[in-house]
């Protein structure tokens, strides 16, 4: 097995850190070969607040990973949510310089659609195109080869906060892995979850996730505007731990396995025993009064994506409705009850499957880290090392001069020791 064609996925979330090992082969398959998972401690509402828990937690979902992989992993895909992240629209325009659209052009035209003030704490994380215009023509998806004199692009920015980002960063690569690339975790949902009729067509994203609710609008085949919400499936978790006077374990317990949104559904006289705080006796919840908690919290929730489609004025842009996804969508009666607020078709998204997915991994709480490795192939061609088996492969890399590499660990070994002996003396 060739090591570089080794491509994984890391969901550092606010309840769990997921790891997906996926191997790819020559003809451009993709084979999920390892999967590792663990609960997440130090982050809150999608960022680190305490780096130590963060750096354990990646680590224990890395060794489970790397075990059930039985390969090395030396750097990963991380997705990134949080309200620190900031989405826009831009546009730029150039002119054309030969008779044919060439890639330094396209090139050019998304420099200039991403020359935009941004305060100096923010990064942008991706420029991702909407269409491109040529001339009078407008719509086109790739403009490479086409003719004309003016080349205009669409574009959606991504911007989030530098010391945030950083902090991600931080806590991944002290594991020993590399951050190769920071990747938004509602892009990452679509890529797994919706279809390209989908796309197409205009649907929104939401995924619930444990500390946020991430939201991507596409139409056209585009994303035309991401949001991060700072409230998730803890909330729902917190609200009735609250209301019952339970621990938050037990509360969690109780939303998974008996968890509804709508208490209408539910048989009025059922209950169910819930445990109290330490040294108090079990006691008996009507199962309405849990819908009743659980469901003003998915009502904020649907108030504030319907309050951000009506501000954005996208409305009549998703004629494909709602797709929900994440754990927190997972909750009794959440489709019925976004159908009713959103007034527009709600459905549940799972993953699509692909490269042997398991029946335990077609859920929606691994949307992010499924689509963060698909995200992640796409960008990593097939590597042909010299001296193995032949195929279509779409690049072939050399394997580094051993000279180099040798000179490389020689610099790494002096560097080591120059640090010793500063801590020394």
């Amino acid at each position: 097995m060739n090591e570089k064609n080794i491509i994984v996925g890391l969901d550092v979330g606010t309840t769990k850190v997921c790891t997906i090992v996926g191997l790819q082969h020559p003809n451009q398959e993709l084979e999920i070969i390892g999967i590792g998972t663990h609960p997440s401690y130090g982050l809150k509402k999608g960022s680190v607040v305490n780096i130590d828990k963060t750096v354990r937690s990646i680590q224990s979902s890395l060794e489970e990973a790397r075990l059930m992989a039985g390969v090395n992993i030396s750097g990963a895909t991380i997705g990134i949510a949080g309200s620190h992240i900031y989405s826009f629209n831009s546009s730029g325009v150039v002119a054309i310089k030969g008779k044919e659209i060439t890639q330094d052009d396209v090139d050019r035209v998304l420099e200039a659609a991403k020359a935009v003030v941004i305060p100096s704490d923010r990064d942008i994380l991706h420029v991702i195109p909407q269409e491109f215009r040529v001339d009078n023509t407008t719509g086109i998806k790739n403009p490479i080869g086409m003719c004309g004199v003016r080349l205009e692009a669409h574009v959606h920015i991504v911007t989030g906060s530098i010391p945030l980002i950083q902090n991600l960063v931080k806590c991944v690569e002290q594991t020993g892995i590399e951050a190769e690339h920071i990747t938004l975790q509602p892009l990452a949902s679509s890529e797994a979850v919706l279809s390209y009729e989908e796309k197409e067509l205009g649907v929104v994203l939401v995924d619930i996730g444990g500390g946020t609710t991430d939201i991507a609008v596409w139409k056209d085949g585009s994303l035309i505007h991401s949001q991060i919400i700072p409230i998730g499936g803890n909330h729902f978790t917190n609200d009735l731990a609250v209301a019952l006077k339970i621990p938050h374990n037990e509360a969690e317990r109780i939303k998974i396995n008996h968890g509804s949104v709508l208490a209408e559904q539910l048989n009025q006289s059922a209950h169910i025993t819930v445990q109290g705080m330490s040294g108090t006796k079990p006691r008996e919840v009507q199962l309405s009064v849990v819908a009743e908690v659980l469901g003003a919290r998915a009502e904020e929730l649907f108030d504030v994506v319907r309050a951000m489609i009506d501000d954005k004025k996208l409305i009549s842009e998703v004629a494909g409705g709602f797709v929900l996804t994440g754990g927190g969508a997972l909750i009794k009666g959440m489709p019925e009850l976004g159908e009713y607020i959103l007034m527009r078709s709600c459905k549940i998204g799972f993953p699509i499957p692909f490269g042997g997915m398991t029946n335990i991994m077609q859920n929606p709480k691994y949307s992010t880290v499924l689509g963060l490795l698909l995200e992640a192939a796409k960008r990593k061609p097939y590597v042909h090392v010299q001296g193995q088996a032949t195929g279509n492969h779409r690049v072939t890399f050399k394997e580094k001069d051993t000279t180099e590499s040798n000179n490389d660990l020689i610099g790494k070994l002096s560097e080591s020791l120059k640090s010793v002996f500063k801590e020394i003396f």
